[in-house]
């Protein structure tokens, strides 16, 4: 279990990733720690000056991940990755399904927590890159009140239409998003298979939705 302090990195990782897209369609040549700089700085200002962002409107952020977020994630590679080797177990209907469920958690589940940002700035840290990586880690920190709480972004150089760096991981506090995720759903899947996984994830993101 994460520690309220680590939950609170978790919240705020999702509230960068939640309205990561908020500018205009970067360059395919854009370096990764620049986009992540650009992005990040979007994502406090339309904090700043979006009520119902900060308000935590679950309605409007799902609409926003569906319209801005998906051209800079690689969310079937992170759902892939989240769980397992069940993923190549799947059909693609139920691939489909575990997609659209482990986005509506992460939203939900954190949608509440965007009231919680309100001044903190984006620190970059060097990037070790060479030429030819394909995949590099972008590596930040979030800083306000209180301890400066530790992003990191793993990115991949995908080719062909809306090529570009694209996000396939994150680490708060050191831990990364999607290991956290695969201990839990390989006990989901090796118990009741990938369509109890489903079900759970869906029983889930009902709980969370009645709770507003």
């Amino acid at each position: 279990m994460l520690s309220k302090r680590g939950f609170l990195g978790w919240v705020q990782w999702l509230v960068l990733l939640g309205v990561l897209c908020v500018s205009a369609a970067h360059a395919d040549d854009e370096a990764p720690d620049a986009l992540i700089r650009r992005l990040s700085v979007d994502v406090l200002d339309a904090i700043k000056t979006d009520k119902s962002i900060r308000s935590g409107d679950t309605h409007k952020i799902v609409a926003l991940v569906d319209t801005r977020i998906m051209p800079n994630v690689n969310f079937q590679r992170m759902t892939a990755s989240a769980v397992g080797p069940g993923w190549r177990q799947a059909t693609p209907e139920q691939q489909k399904r575990l997609q659209d469920e482990f986005k509506i958690l992460l939203v939900r589940t954190y949608a509440g927590a965007l009231a919680q940002i309100s001044d903190q700035t984006i620190s970059m840290k060097p990037l070790r890159m060479a030429p030819e990586d394909k995949e590099v880690i972008v590596r930040t920190e979030i800083k306000g009140k209180g301890d400066p709480i530790q992003l990191d972004y793993r990115l991949e150089k995908t080719p062909g239409v809306g090529s570009g760096w694209k996000i396939y991981n994150l680490n708060v506090l050191g831990v990364w998003l999607v290991e956290t995720y695969r201990s839990q759903f390989a006990q989901q899947i090796n118990a009741k298979g990938v369509d109890g996984l489903i079900d759970a994830l869906a029983e889930q993101n009902k709980a969370n939705a009645k709770k507003g």
